[in-house]
């Protein structure tokens, strides 16, 4: 088990964004390992994460079993397969900062969208076949590669502007089906080290009751404050993952 009191000064806050972002405040989640890594090599946190996120998404989908969008999901949950295997060939050689950009970039473009029709918002849109499995792969790649799976989704599930209960619950069985879709890929790429297993049990105390308090939280939401409050934190969550893949760019490569 990780002894260093430097990184659960890092992780117990880390925990408490998690637990919020499997009730279903999905964006904040992006910010989970990047905190982590201020006191350890992203890749340990992946491994130490990883376990909680599972244990969090029994929590959360049980909480939520009755308010989701079985539609949505019926179309989502496939394209997640595809990503999720993309994600586990692209593992050993995709460059995490290059996507982190991407995914910043594409995050302020969404915000962007959203606020600059903000006092005239048009109807909600239209679900389709094609963008949904296609925003589907994306979340479930970038999450595999770096567990920030949330923008990608945003920008499918978004625009169809659901009630704040239904858009919670369709987020968090569509990332805990790509969070189980992990396991055996991260097993195969050494993920489960003891250390980490031990690490994670140590910090589950805290994740749960993060969780329990956000959905309690999320259902006594306003809908047009809760969007505002989404597309906010999407800001926030871009510029931080630009700032973090310029920052390793330029850092170059390290060793593991």
């Amino acid at each position: 088990m990780i002894t260093d009191p430097w990184f659960y000064a890092a992780a117990i806050p880390a925990m408490i964004i998690l637990g919020l972002g499997k009730a279903g405040f999905s964006s904040i989640g992006v910010l989970i390992v990047p905190l982590m890594s201020l006191a350890l090599s992203p890749i340990q946190v992946i491994g130490i994460v990883l376990p909680i996120f599972l244990i969090s998404d029994i929590v959360a989908m049980i909480s939520w079993r009755k308010t989701f969008d079985a539609g949505l999901l019926k179309v989502m949950i496939p394209g997640a397969v595809i990503g999720a295997g993309a994600g586990w060939i692209a593992a050993a050689t995709a460059s995490e900062h290059i996507i982190r950009i991407l995914v910043g970039l594409l995050s302020l473009l969404v915000a962007w969208l959203y606020w600059r029709r903000r006092r005239d918002l048009p109807p909600p849109g239209k679900r389709s076949l094609i963008k949904g499995l296609f925003f589907s792969a994306c979340s479930s790649f970038t999450s595999f590669v770096t567990h920030a799976g949330a923008a990608p989704f945003q920008m499918y599930v978004g625009p169809l502007r659901l009630p704040p209960p239904i858009f919670a619950g369709t987020a968090v069985y569509f990332f805990a089906a790509t969070n189980y879709m992990k396991v055996i890929p991260y097993y195969y790429l050494g993920q489960f080290s003891a250390e980490n297993l031990m690490t994670a049990a140590v910090l589950v105390p805290v994740a749960i009751p993060a969780t329990f308090f956000g959905i309690w939280l999320i259902k006594r939401v306003n809908t047009a404050r809760f969007y505002d409050a989404i597309y906010t934190l999407i800001i926030f969550v871009g510029f931080f993952l630009i700032w973090q893949g310029v920052a390793g760019l330029l850092a170059g490569p390290t060793q593991d």
